[in-house]
């Protein structure tokens, strides 16, 4: 068996996943629960190492002149 991640956009395909439900095909394992990712999750590998390091080079670069005004 498989465990999906479904978002429900509208209360029709709510009871389509009840009558799922009812008949066995599927489990409902929680209702109402929402999807939260830490930052680093969410952003993992989107940046090259290049990349990343290039931008954490000019934010601390930004950070420094902020701190000289």
């Amino acid at each position: 068996m498989e465990t999906v991640l479904v978002q429900i956009n509208n209360n029709k395909a709510y009871k389509l996943l009840q009558d799922l439900e009812e008949l066995h095909i599927i489990k409902v394992l929680k209702k109402g629960i929402q999807l939260q990712l830490k930052l680093s999750e969410k952003y993992k590998n989107v940046f090259s190492a290049e990349d990343a390091k290039n931008f954490n080079e000019h934010i601390q670069a930004t950070r420094k002149e902020w701190n000289v005004i």
